[in-house]
Formats: C-alpha cells, sequence, structure tokens
C-alpha cells in the first residue's frame, strides 16, 4: 500500500504547471508511492526503440539487476502531460496521448512491458497490456487532495496483483459469421503455441463450440456455478488431442498430445428468456466466477451468443476485449458490429466501470476475398464510419487496424479457408490439428491481435 502521501506534492504543483515541472516534481513521488525505488527502478527519458522515448520507465529490482543500470525488461511506462493539457476521458488531448502510450507500448524495446500509465497530475488512468492486447485498468480518474493517496493506492494494488488471463470475448450481434470457429480455432493454435486456454461455450441454444469438439454438454452445473455460487472449476472438460509431427511444421517433437480446457453449454440455460433468471442472474456473474481461472489460464475465449440478451451481456461484461467476426460480403455482419461498439460495448463499460472490454478491430472470417470484393466491402466501411462519425462516434481504429490516410488499402486481417474449417467440424477437432494452411492463417490472427 502507499507509504508516501502524494497530497503535499500535489497541493505544491502550480495550477497551470507544464509538463517539465510536472515531471520533475510529481514523476518520482509517483513512482515511489507504487511501490517503485526511485535510486534503482526508475530511468527516464527510455528509449522505446522506434526513434522514441517515452517519459518514465519503471521495473522492481530483481536481485542485482537494477534496472537503473541494465534498462532491461521494462515493467511500467509513464507518460505525463502538464496540468495545461486537459486529460479529462474524451477530450482531444486524452484521446491524442492515449494513443502515443499505446504506441509506446508495442515498441521494439518494450515487448516486456505489462502496465502505462498517463496522467498530467489531475487526472490518471492505468492501462493493462498482454502481449499485444491494451485495455484500460482503471478510468481515466480525476485525482484531488482527498482522492490522489486513495487512487494511487488502488492502482499500485492492480499492479501488484495482475491477473494472468487475458479474456477474450468472441462476439458479434449477427449470426453466422462464424463464431465458434473462431473459438475453437484460436484455443487451439494458442495451445500449439505453448499457451494455456480456457475456451467457453456460453450459447447453450446452438451449442455448436460443444458438439463440434464432442464435450458433454452441462446439464446445470454452470447455471449453479452462476446462480448458486458453486465453483465453475466442476463443470470444465479437458479436450485432448495427439497430433503427429507431419501436421504441425513449427514443432520439433514427432507425436505430441495438446489439451485445452473447455467450458461447455449447459442446457438449463437453453431457451431461457432474461425474464426467467433476472432475478437470478446479472450481468457481472461470469465475470466474477472466472476470477480464479483468470490466474490459472493464459487465456480464456468466451464464445458469445448472437445477440444482446443476457448470456452476451455476460460474456461480454466477462472480457477484458472483444474480438469482432465479420464477413466481406455481410453488410449486415459490418453494420451489427458497429451497433454493438456504438451501443453495446459503451453499456458493457458504463457498468463494469474501468473502461473494459475494449472492441478489437474486425477481421473477415471464413471466405476468401478479392481486390475487388475488398474494395467494396471497404466502401461499405467507409460509408458506417463516415455514419458514426456524425453521431459522434470514431469507429475507423476498430474497422482499419491499419490506417493510413489518403490510401484505399486499409489493412483488415483475413482468414479465407472456409472450406477446410467447415470440413474439420466432422473430425471433431479443431481445424488447425489437421489442415497446415489453417495453421498458417490462425496463427497469423493470434500474432495480429493477440501475441508479440
Amino acid at each position: 500500500m502507499v507509504t508516501l502521501s502524494l497530497v503535499p506534492i500535489f497541493q505544491n504543483l502550480p495550477p497551470l504547471a507544464p509538463e517539465p515541472e510536472v515531471i520533475q516534481q510529481f514523476s518520482l513521488p509517483l513512482l515511489e508511492a507504487l511501490g517503485f525505488q526511485a535510486h534503482s527502478d526508475v530511468v527516464p527519458q527510455y528509449p522505446t526503440g522506434d526513434r522514441k522515448k517515452v517519459d518514465i520507465a519503471a521495473r522492481y529490482t530483481l536481485s542485482d539487476d537494477k534496472f537503473l543500470y541494465t534498462k532491461s525488461n521494462p515493467f511500467l511506462l509513464v507518460e505525463f502531460k502538464g496540468k495545461d493539457s486537459n486529460l479529462s476521458q474524451g477530450s482531444a488531448q486524452y484521446t491524442k496521448t492515449a494513443n502515443q502510450l499505446k504506441e509506446y507500448l508495442l515498441a521494439p524495446n518494450c515487448k516486456t512491458v505489462e502496465w502505462g500509465i498517463i496522467t498530467n497530475s489531475l487526472h490518471i488512468q492505468l492501462f493493462r497490456k498482454h502481449g499485444k492486447a491494451i485495455y484500460p485498468a482503471t478510468q481515466c480518474l480525476p485525482l484531488t487532495d482527498d482522492t490522489i493517496d486513495e487512487t494511487v493506492a488502488s492502482i499500485r494494488k492492480k499492479i501488484e496483483n495482475p491477473p494472468k488471463a487475458l479474456t477474450v470475448a468472441i462476439y458479434n450481434n449477427k449470426g453466422g459469421v462464424g463464431k465458434t470457429t473462431t473459438t475453437v480455432n484460436l484455443a487451439a493454435i494458442l495451445t500449439l503455441l505453448g499457451k494455456r486456454v480456457l475456451a467457453i461455450d456460453f450459447d447453450p441454444n446452438q451449442q455448436d463450440l460443444t458438439k463440434l469438439l464432442g464435450v458433454p454438454p452441462s446439464e446445470d452445473l454452470v447455471f449453479k456455478a452462476l446462480t448458486q455460487r458453486t465453483e465453475i472449476s466442476q463443470t470444465i472438460h479437458t479436450y485432448r488431442f495427439t497430433l503427429k509431427r507431419r501436421n504441425l511444421d513449427f514443432l520439433a517433437q514427432r507425436n505430441l498430445d495438446f489439451t485445452f480446457d473447455v467450458l461447455p453449454a449447459d442446457t438449463k440455460l437453453k431457451s431461457a428468456s432474461d425474464a426467467d433468471y433476472s432475478q437470478l442472474m446479472f450481468p457481472r456473474d461470469l465475470h466474477t466466477r472466472l476470477q480464479n481461472a483468470r490466474q490459472e489460464y493464459d487465456y480464456i475465449l468466451i464464445d458469445a451468443p448472437p445477440n444482446w440478451r443476457l448470456l452476451s451481456q455476460m460474456a461480454v461484461y466477462a472480457a477484458d476485449v472483444v474480438l469482432i467476426p465479420t464477413k466481406h460480403n455481410s453488410l449486415a455482419s459490418l453494420d451489427n458490429a458497429a451497433l454493438a461498439m456504438k451501443e453495446f460495448f459503451p453499456e458493457a463499460q458504463a457498468l463494469k466501470g474501468d473502461g473494459s472490454p475494449v472492441p478489437l478491430p474486425i477481421f473477415f472470417n471464413g471466405e476468401r476475398v478479392t481486390k475487388p470484393q475488398l474494395a467494396v466491402a471497404q466502401q461499405e466501411i467507409n460509408n458506417i464510419i463516415e455514419t458514426a462519425k456524425k453521431e459522434g462516434f470514431d469507429l475507423q481504429p476498430y474497422f482499419f487496424s491499419r490506417f493510413s490516410k489518403g490510401k484505399q488499402n486499409h489493412y483488415i486481417p483475413e482468414v479465407p479457408s472456409y472450406a477446410s474449417i467447415a470440413g474439420a467440424a466432422f473430425s471433431r477437432s479443431p481445424v488447425v490439428y489437421n489442415d497446415r494452411s489453417a495453421q498458417e492463417y490462425y496463427k497469423n490472427l493470434a500474432m495480429e491481435y493477440f501475441l508479440q
């Protein structure tokens, strides 16, 4: 907990202190309040490896490995602004500063970084970085004489007790876009890459993930875990697959057993209306019941149903980020992705209170895309973005993950091998265990969104 009060430093900063003065007076006391030692754990003007420098990098000293001297494997980055900069959430300066921090977090010398902070001494926000995924761990919080010590203490607690898992909801309000296929094959490829994964089938009406993997559905154990606070671990099954060397080019062993855990669909939740369970379950319940799992797995992937009823709300609320499959030839899938970004995700963020979950940029799923088709899809997306802009929403970062102004080839990831993927359902196994091209597609997808 915070042992140093920041109140005197906070009170002594001039009302419009510029950035250099904020850094000089506020940076080291803030880092010490967060549990870092100024004489060994803090490096100012840390080079991020892309010809830029972040104001402060920090890492706890490990034995004789003092970060101040080795400057290796940073853990936390802090970007400061002056009191004359408006960092209230939603302001233009806030957006610019948050994007600046995200660039630093993904820079070559910052791969080991797990946390980032922006502050001007009047506001502060903590961001979590898990691989490539960056999401808010707090809102952008105002600092006052009465709140500064408590707020910084709560940030320190988060930094010192990080969740191991990244929780990902795979969601689109439109059905038929390949959410289950994405969930299963991402679980499989992440497992092949050495990660421990839990895949959750939270669509009890379809139960596609459960059926595809040949896992027995739960009769009521998931329901009991959500409503009666029994252990959700009692409902987990382990899916096993023995892979031959010929099916996997990037591993050295000849025959390997791979496993990932599965939380199956629950038949008791099937066809229930929100009214049936409105007094028994709430949007936060799945998130709460996954608390222990977030320390056991590297990734938790939730296959969410295609609607915005209670189960979808629970799946999205439980997530840190949301991955959104779409189809280039389905305007409805693009419109529904935009609807979720404008209405559903902000609703979950407001209810959750920490700024998460955040939508990841869309990808095209299931069919090969030609250049003329891509041009048509991009024009439709441009129309969606322009309409949203008039409504006060900037959706461009969530449709084009790599956007260059003035160019027509804005990048959208693709998973095109539909025929191979569909056929794998009959083998009761993820396609990445049997198809080399699918391995490459899903490895690229994992690298695009999650892995450094």
